[in-house]
């Protein structure tokens, strides 16, 4: 019997992945409430556990008293000194007692106490093991469907996966059906741990690439970045220190292979494999493929590019609903703005025109200007005087009084176009007014002459416009 109890707790403890040490803390703790629970709620005994022996004993400490008044925590002389002959008035003397002699209820609540501790321990173990794998795909069998959010049974542990994280469109409703996610939290709460994945997350795309490549499990090749629409489209970019490997051929696989295989996975989900360049301009030329760039303007201080391409290109470089520049902004890092080239040719010649309409400015300071970056009057306020002086040319005199007259000029461009937009704005309401009263003219009930049929009715006279007036009406 006794190495049974010991056997038990050996196999608990390889089975259940807890400590043995704090199997055997638990089986006292709840020996100890047993022995409450039946000789008394005081908390004077103690429980032991001689793993050799596999035996637990069980001691009631009680007072060595001449005359007993409470039994449960006071024993007599006389008795004391049958246990032990050396006991004397004033000691405590541990009684040993039978675990058996607990009773049905006392056994029971042992029980209790040890599938208690048993499931708090199992909850640690398993939360300690999730909470450190964090960005790792794991396997998991649907096992039920809760308003939309998927439960996963992942072996030991159950992982949620909510519909925020589901990829959308993508049909994978059925139980006992094998699904891979990513893990992106793990939480302790009162029922236990809650772990958290994800089929949409942008690291997910990065785990599925570094399962099949090996080339980026061993650190080879690196994925810099990655930007995703989940169920439609993705773009990462890949880099290499090593000049022999070409980090885009290893993505894509021998015709395709590796790529195809998270494709699949993905459902189908289109992925752009461009490479990573330090030179801003090549890799936002990369990151827009398949489009062509004809030429690339970078404002470095607001982190924006503005990109030219050709003007049959324009919506393939935008992509269906601007989704090719959307992903390749993510990409990148910077703010995308993508022109025609006829557009941005269009664009340079009313800016140059602009510096051509300063007083003191003619061909030859606009083209200096021009070639300096300041491509228009309002490219000329963004700097100082002391700036537009260092142009090869331009003295410090001139480049005040052309600054001067840049303001001048871009101030009266505003209040023109304030003034335009204001009587845009009165014509519309004019017009709008008119069509109400005429609306309201024409619901009131025409009124009868006198002489007339019953029933029939005449319009009312209207009064001549005025000369030079025009109906609106």
């Amino acid at each position: 019997m006794n190495q049974e109890l010991r056997r038990i707790i050996d196999q608990i403890s390889r089975d259940k992945g807890i400590d043995k040490a704090n199997l055997i803390l638990t089986l006292e703790e709840a020996i100890r409430s047993a022995a409450k629970r039946k000789h008394g709620l005081n908390d004077n005994f103690e429980v032991n556990y001689n793993d050799d022996t596999g035996e637990i004993d069980v001691y009631h400490f009680k007072e060595v008293v001449e005359t007993v008044t409470d039994p449960q925590v006071q024993i007599s002389l006389v008795e004391a000194r049958k246990l032990d002959p050396d006991s004397s008035v004033g000691e405590e003397l541990g009684v040993k007692l039978e675990a058996a002699d607990f009773g049905r209820i006392a056994a029971q609540s042992a029980k209790q106490v040890i599938i208690q501790r048993m499931k708090d321990a199992e909850r640690d173990i398993i939360f300690d093991e999730y909470k450190d794998r964090v960005g790792e795909i794991v396997n998991g069998i649907i096992q039920r469907i809760d308003k939309g959010n998927i439960i996963l049974n992942l072996g030991r542990a159950e992982a949620l996966l909510p519909t925020s994280e589901q990829i959308p469109r993508e049909s994978y409703y059925h139980r006992g059906e094998r699904l891979r996610a990513l893990i992106i939290d793990a939480k302790l709460l009162s029922r236990g741990p809650q772990i958290v994945v994800s089929r949409t997350h942008p690291d997910f795309l990065l785990a599925l690439f570094e399962a099949e490549v090996p080339e980026i499990s061993e650190g080879i090749v690196k994925i810099v970045s990655v930007a995703r629409e989940a169920g439609s489209r993705a773009k990462i970019a890949v880099t290499t220190s090593d000049s022999d490997i070409d980090p885009v051929g290893a993505c894509v696989g021998l015709r395709g292979s590796r790529v195809q295989s998270v494709v699949q996975e993905l459902k189908g989900e289109k992925i752009d494999i461009v490479p990573y360049s330090n030179d801003i301009v090549n890799f936002v030329a990369s990151a827009l493929a398949p489009a062509g760039v004809i030429r690339v303007v970078v404002d470095e201080d607001a982190q924006a590019l503005e990109v030219v391409v050709p003007d049959e290109q324009l919506s393939l470089a935008i992509g269906r609903k601007g989704q090719n520049v959307r992903l390749a902004s993510r990409l990148v890092g910077w703010r995308i703005d993508v022109k025609s080239e006829s557009k941005y040719q269009r664009a340079l010649k009313d800016g140059y025109q602009s510096l051509l309409r300063l007083p003191g400015v003619g061909e030859v300071t606009a083209d200096q200007l021009f070639e300096a970056g300041y491509s228009s009057a309002r490219d000329l306020l963004e700097v100082e005087p002391a700036q537009l002086a260092m142009v090869e040319g331009v003295g410090e005199a001139k480049a005040e009084r052309i600054w001067e007259a840049a303001k001048a000029y871009v101030e009266n461009l505003a209040r023109e176009d304030a003034e335009e937009a204001a009587r845009e704005a009165l014509a519309k309401d004019f017009f709008k007014s008119a069509r109400n009263r005429g609306e309201a003219k024409d619901d009131e009930p025409a009124a009868s002459t006198p002489g007339a049929p019953p029933g029939s009715s005449f319009d009312e006279p209207v009064e001549p416009l005025g000369e030079g007036s025009e109906e609106t009406a």
